[in-house]
């Protein structure tokens, strides 16, 4: 008997009502939950969760081996550990955000900076460095309100696809709603393609 799929659900809209990320992460969850009944979703709202910044008890505490971790340095990591532990237990990662500033918001940044760490998530090697999560599937539900994703303006894809593939996430699929104040019907078309496409 095959494990049940493990989904990590993450929101990075700021915006609780009416925002066009979330909606899409809810709509790419209801797919996968009715094409696989007994997934486990662990969902994390960034717009909740005060995700702490790198600081240099941080970095000191993450660049001491784990056999010579003081309790203090384990206290500094335990936000970190817990992100990894979440991403590493993920088959399918689905992240919404909306583009702010052409970029995305500072707590999917801050998230990211917890969650890439040598040794757990990638490794170096004499050739580079190498992802440690390979066999993974992200989604990510993009919006934007004047950003063309895809476009040289767009620094919010182009870095998560990089910093997944970092990981070791390749398989990365873009869902898109963006230009949405000129246009606001690309929000349905963008939902009707969740809808639509296979889970």
């Amino acid at each position: 008997m095959s494990a049940a799929l493990n989904i990590l659900k993450m929101d990075a809209s700021m915006r609780k009502s009416g925002s066009h990320s979330r909606q899409l992460t809810d709509a790419i969850v209801a797919k996968l939950t009715a094409e696989h009944p007994d997934a486990e979703v662990t969902a994390l709202d960034l717009a909740d969760t005060a995700v702490p910044y790198v600081d240099e008890g941080w970095i000191a505490a993450n660049f001491t081996p784990e056999e010579n971790r003081s309790a203090e340095h384990k206290a500094a990591l335990q936000v970190s550990d817990t992100y990894v532990s979440q991403l590493i237990a993920a088959d399918v990662i689905v992240i919404g955000t909306p583009v702010y500033n052409f970029s995305i918001p500072a707590a999917l940044k801050a998230w990211v900076d917890m969650v890439t760490r040598a040794r757990l998530t990638f490794k170096y090697t004499d050739t580079g460095p190498v992802g440690l999560l390979e066999g993974k599937k992200a989604i990510i539900a993009i919006a934007s309100g004047g950003t063309e994703i895809g476009s040289s303006i767009d620094h919010a894809s182009p870095y998560l696809r990089h910093i997944l593939g970092f990981m070791g996430i390749t398989d990365v699929e873009f869902v898109s709603a963006d230009l949405l104040m000129a246009d606001p019907a690309r929000f349905d078309a963008a939902l009707a393609e969740v809808q639509s496409s296979a889970a």
